[in-house]
């Protein structure tokens, strides 16, 4: 599933395409993803103007005044530009299509429909998917003393508890895996059991691993590609993740594999404590 690294590296690709354009057309052509499409949203978006494309967690969001269209990919979905000149025939998994008032097209691509492409008319932060969400981990709203706070009297591992949104959002199973290598932190270790010193270390940690993420294009593991097609290349620079049996980078030792939460989890014995 594309994580916060991903998801940002699509924001970016396509703010500058989309913010100020006005939407011509919502072109459905199966509504059936992870929550049914409205079916009346060519209606509510045909002339819509688009102001700022955000994200919230792995949600990107477009404000379109009189309300703000969700979008999310789910565990295979991918948002592609079309140029006008270059629009290619709509494939079996082309699910939606956003036509702008240039001709331009942004395309949903989702093979396993667990993404969603939703209307929101109120206050988008308001919505039941954000209503409850943690804070963003690349802004200064979350920090240390914030991690230290939420963390005391949690038995949960901290891998587990940087991976509930409602703790922190947007650092899935990869990414929480690579900041606890940096931080020198065990996955399995319970969170209520890290210092106010190691919460700190392990914030900077996250906000680096993002950023390198996020410059690097993101990680294309499976599918992932950019809005322009391209994929990312951030799985080249993994400490742990997937290298199970591998000498670590730093040390040598052999990266260990256990299950946490039904997720795999990457750690080197020695680094880590």
């Amino acid at each position: 599933m594309p994580e916060l690294p991903e998801v940002e590296v699509i924001r970016r690709g396509i703010v500058s395409h989309l913010e100020g354009r006005r939407i011509a057309a919502a072109q459905i052509r199966n509504p059936n993803l992870r929550w049914p499409v409205a079916p009346d949203l060519d209606q509510i978006l045909r002339g819509a103007e688009i102001g700022q494309v955000t994200r919230r967690g792995k949600y990107i969001l477009l404000d379109c005044g009189k309300g703000t269209l969700i979008l999310h990919l789910g565990m295979s979905g991918s948002l592609r530009l079309l140029p006008a000149a270059a629009i290619t025939p709509p494939g079996k998994h082309d699910h939606v299509d956003l036509v702008l008032d240039n001709g331009v097209v942004l395309r949903l691509r989702d093979p396993r429909r667990f993404g969603a492409m939703l209307w929101a008319q109120a206050d988008v932060m308001q919505h039941a998917l954000f209503a409850q969400l943690g804070p963003e981990p690349l802004t200064e709203a979350f920090t240390g003393l914030l991690l230290y706070r939420r963390t005391r009297g949690r038995r949960a591992s901290i891998k587990e508890v940087l991976m509930n949104s409602r703790i922190v959002v947007g650092v899935g199973n990869i990414y929480s895996s690579e900041a606890l290598f940096r931080a020198g932190i065990a996955p399995m270790t319970p969170a209520g059991r890290l210092g106010a010193g190691r919460c700190e270390k392990l914030v900077q940690a996250i906000k680096v691993t993002l950023d390198l993420a996020i410059e690097a294009g993101g990680s294309s593991l499976r599918d992932f590609v950019d809005s322009s097609g391209n994929p990312g290349y951030f799985q080249q620079q993994y400490w742990v993740y997937g290298r199970a049996g591998k000498p670590c980078r730093s040390c040598k030792t052999a990266i260990s594999q256990i299950r946490q939460g039904q997720r795999s989890s990457f750690y080197c014995p020695h680094c880590q404590k």
